[in-house]
């Protein structure tokens, strides 16, 4: 067993030996790559969503050094014409990223990567001998073609140089040399069957098209035949909770919400799997450095961020445009800029069909929550603290209270928009019922026509408390806002609710800047 080839399958045993989601269906789309014109595959996804996992997965099926077919036989893979065809057939280098750059800081990383892999590589190989100023590549060419032999490159984490070293470095432009001269030559489709790279942010953000646009990618913006396999879906998770003795709906409302491609409704697995083996749902996102850079992105606050945060917290989504991003985290230079690395970060869900991105769930909105906190944003984190006490005030009827809070929570945030804009009213009564998120499921619904916008909660399983529906007007009064609601045969999202209903008439009075409320309590 070597340290980068014949590694074996001791890291995928582990994996099922665990608690263990099959996504072997990602080697059917893998397999359909080989010897093609796609057969380098570049995968990027936030931390904590299996990229790992997938990489030790792919390796213990490829490597001809080991035997497999056990740990496949009772996965999906095991029944697609290709599993017999590929398992353990290739010789498969393995390489982590991260172990190197934790390692070393100069300049020659690059060559002591090419250097320990060249050493390690040439003992599978007794038979063939390293030629005077053979690099990595020369070498792995004489092999393949003295064996006739194809390779599986699997490298993990492939762009933590990329997040350590800043672009025109010695390091960078070797690394970028190295790459070019691994994957784009013409001996790279002669040496390798295929290259499966596992990362953070796209390929392109480092200025590496030359050396690696030869590659598809597969990113939480376009993930492409792979999205399913970026997290956990709800079949799979009810599965879990039903095995685990979870609470699948509390599941659901701390890590559900990313869209993925096709996926509409995928969640966060670390979270999962820790949340059940634990027990418990709280977050478990720790503060890792994607934490920092979030902190340091938010405190930019370009021209429209903090709206547009304030806007997402509160339940809403942003229009964003990901192909502005500009290929490298050093150089963020806008609003898009950021919302795109918050997506892969996994700070944000991406609804690609309407380029809109939200916060996805509540131990995401807790983060970036504490995120904004750090940065400085007060009047912000003003607001969230005195939601609770707002939604407490609904409950209770209290329509002086209610009227109040509304009040402090508009004034808090006049550079919202326009401060007599409707939108900015319905951005602000989001924010303002912030803390409502972690017991009703909140539809936002800003109706066209002049001044009003719908705000539906539903309590969400075992939460004992009416459903509210809150209607806001504009220049006009807070009974007209009730009577608005009964007109409508409320809001299509109440439709299928039975029980207590709270109907929030809200009115901004746009000369005085106050508002007025009424409460209405009904049985559906």
């Amino acid at each position: 067993m070597g340290t980068y080839i014949n590694v074996g399958n001791a890291g995928f045993q582990r994996a099922r030996n665990s608690e263990y989601v099959d996504k072997s269906g990602l080697i059917t789309v893998v397999n359909s790559t080989l010897f093609t014109e796609s057969c380098f595959s570049c995968v990027t996804r936030c931390r904590r969503f299996g990229k790992s996992m997938a990489a030790k997965m792919l390796y213990a099926y490829y490597d001809h050094s080991c035997d497999s077919r056990s740990l496949f036989a009772d996965l999906k893979i095991a029944h697609d014409p290709s599993f017999e065809k590929h398992l353990n057939k290739y010789a498969a280098i393995y390489l982590d990223m991260t172990n190197f750059v934790s390692q070393y800081k100069g300049d020659d990383i690059v060559n002591i990567i090419d250097d320990a892999l060249l050493s390690d590589i040439s003992k599978a190989y007794p038979d063939v001998t390293v030629a005077q100023g053979d690099r990595l590549m020369d070498y792995l060419l004489r092999v393949s073609i003295a064996k006739e032999e194809h390779f599986v490159f699997i490298i993990d984490e492939w762009d933590a140089i990329c997040r350590e070293f800043a672009p025109g470095t010695k390091a960078m432009d070797a690394y970028v040399s190295w790459l070019r001269r691994m994957f784009k030559s013409q001996d790279a489709m002669r040496v390798f069957a295929c290259a499966y790279m596992t990362g953070i942010l796209p390929i392109k953000k480092y200025k590496t098209e030359s050396a690696m646009n030869n590659f598809i990618e597969y990113s939480m913006v376009t993930p492409r035949k792979m999205a399913q396999f970026f997290g956990f879906t709800k079949e799979e998770v009810r599965a879990l909770a039903e095995k685990g003795g979870m609470d699948f709906d509390e599941l659901e409302k701390w890590y559900d919400g990313y869209q993925i491609g096709d996926q509409l409704s995928m969640f966060n697995p670390n979270s999962v799997i820790q949340a059940i083996d634990s027990n418990w749902c709280e977050s478990y996102w720790g503060k890792t450095g994607a934490y920092d850079a979030v902190t340091h992105y938010i405190r930019m606050n370009f021209d429209g961020l903090k709206d547009a945060v304030i806007l997402m917290l509160g339940g809403g989504r942003v229009k964003v445009n990901t192909t502005k991003f500009q290929n490298d985290m050093s150089l963020i230079e806008s609003k898009d800029d950021v919302l795109t690395v918050l997506i892969h970060l996994g700070y944000l869900s991406y609804d690609r069909r309407k380029m809109e991105c939200y916060v996805p769930n509540r131990e995401v909105r807790g983060e970036l929550t504490n995120a904004v906190e750090e940065s400085g944003w007060t009047n912000v984190i003003k607001a969230i603290e005195q939601s609770e006490q707002l939604l407490e005030a609904t409950l209770r009827s209290d329509e002086e209270a209610v009227a109040l809070g509304v009040d402090a929570a508009h004034d808090e945030h006049t550079s919202i928009l326009s401060y007599n804009d409707e939108n900015s009213l319905a951005c602000v009564l989001s924010l303002a019922y912030y803390y409502a998120h972690n017991d009703f499921v909140i539809h936002r619904e800003l109706a066209t026509g002049k001044g009003f916008a719908d705000l539906v909660m539903i309590p969400r399983k075992n939460v004992d408390s009416p459903a509210i529906v809150v209607e806001l007007k504009y220049n006009q009064d807070a009974d007209t806002a009730i009577s608005q609601i009964l007109k409508k045969q409320y809001p299509a999202k109440v439709a299928d609710y039975c029980g207590e209903l709270l109907l929030v008439g809200i009115n901004y009075d746009k000369k005085d800047k106050t508002h007025q409320c009424r409460i209405t309590k009904i049985t559906k």
